[in-house]
């Protein structure tokens, strides 16, 4: 095998959509979703075929101690640390085919194009697909990655999910070993760069008529729980200037939520994705009223200032309508930029195919935020049909899904080749 310039070479792009549909007939819906949830039989049915498809590509596969599957092909010069692709194949409930899937399935598709070329890259190469991205049944989400960074907490293991399944004996059943978690881990020094490939799963490349996105920041994420306590009475016979109505109130915190993004707000985005109220009958006032209110950006000081400019409107809110407001920080994903060369790798490999392409944000998380803990991360979106994801009728055009895979290769030339020495 030799290293030769490869500018002219291309991934098999039939081959590339078989893969992306057999391993989306895997836990297919009724409705052309996709539910395959971490630690099923759907899961353990895709990550054997992703397996084999490895192993098809030429690579040397093993699960590692946290059921991440990992395929790696050698370099020229083991010296070097490795180059990362990756990705997920788990999906959310009744979800769509391509959410993390495709970035594997693309990676895959690159190292077998290396090997069918007989290109040996300077860089040695690692192809994973990261076990439970999504966080099913409860779990932690990114547990992988998390695992890979060694940023798992103990709770992470000895807990069990909402159907009662110990974690560690889920993990066991996906061939990870949950006693030696801490051989999962990779040093910082040992993986030169990570890049991820993913559909854009919102609507900015596709209205624009862009082919491929040059991602800059992974956004971050702030999650606050809100709990508002009024006074439970009868619809019918309470007054209104005498109700101590827990719904109006929490009315009033989502519209402050809604003014937190836009043009005189401090965050991109920011939403009430979950309301629940009780007694929760059309003939009682409401008496307490729980949110979740979900701040994005890809500053961490944006969302602080958010997170402070909602809380001082909640204590007016809760003294206009003589209602009691609680706000807890649940959960906090920190922002992360994308390394300045590795975009201009992948703007350069766009080039080079003739495809427009965009720097854009990162508006969902992905694995590539944990993974930039240790390494330098870059990622390339392809339009997403209509913007949707998620959902069953997530869609991308088969061509963006081959030119997405052709910038991915492009990419890992273009990195190995200016990178190596």
């Amino acid at each position: 095998m030799t290293r030769r310039p490869g500018r002219t070479l291309r991934i098999a792009g039939d081959r590339l959509l078989a893969a992306i549909r057999d391993l989306g007939a895997i836990g297919a819906t009724a409705d052309g979703g996709v539910t395959r949830l971490a630690f099923t039989d759907e899961d353990l049915r895709g990550r054997k075929l992703v397996h084999d498809l490895m192993v098809g590509a030429g690579l040397q596969t093993r699960i590692d101690s946290a059921a991440n599957i990992i395929g790696y092909r050698p370099g020229q010069r083991q010296d070097l640390p490795v180059l990362m692709l990756g990705s997920h194949i788990d999906t959310v409930p009744n979800g769509g085919a391509l959410d993390g899937a495709y970035g594997v399935l693309a990676a895959v598709e690159v190292a077998r194009a290396l090997n069918e070329h007989g290109i040996l890259l300077s860089h040695p190469l690692a192809v994973v697909a990261f076990n439970n991205e999504e966080g099913a049944f409860g779990t932690r989400g990114m547990w992988g990655a998390h695992a890979m960074v060694g940023a798992l907490d103990e709770s992470d293991l000895t807990a069990a999910d909402d159907r009662g399944r110990p974690v560690a004996d889920l993990l066991t059943e996906m061939g990870g070993d949950p006693g030696r978690l801490d051989q999962a881990v990779w040093a910082a020094d040992e993986v030169a760069a990570y890049f991820e490939l993913h559909i854009e799963q919102g609507p900015v490349l596709e209205s624009g008529n862009v082919r491929i996105g040059v991602v800059e920041a992974i956004t971050g994420r702030s999650t606050l729980d809100v709990t508002v306590r009024g006074k439970a009475s009868h619809a019918g016979t309470t007054p209104m200037e005498l109700r101590q109505d827990a719904l109006v109130a929490a009315a009033q915190v989502i519209l402050a939520v809604r003014d937190l993004a836009g043009r005189n707000g401090p965050v991109r985005v920011a939403t009430v994705g979950s309301l629940s109220l009780a007694p929760n009958a059309w003939n009682v006032v409401p008496g307490i009223v729980t949110m979740q209110v979900d701040l994005r950006d890809v500053s961490e000081s944006a969302m602080r200032q958010a997170a402070a400019r909602l809380r001082g409107e909640i204590l007016e809110i809760a003294m206009r309508t003589g209602t009691a407001i609680d706000v807890a920080g649940q959960n906090s994903v920190p922002a992360v930029s994308c390394d300045l060369g590795l975009r201009d790798v992948i703007a350069a490999a766009g080039e080079s195919l003739n495809l427009s392409h965009l720097t854009l944000p990162s508006g969902a998380g992905h694995d590539a935020q944990v993974i930039g803990r240790i390494a330098p991360i870059g990622m390339i979106f392809v339009p997403s049909r209509g913007g949707i994801s998620h959902a069953p009728e997530e869609h991308s055009a088969g061509d963006d899904l081959i030119a997405g895979a052709n910038v991915l290769l492009q990419s890992v030339l273009g990195y190995d080749e200016r990178y190596a020495n």
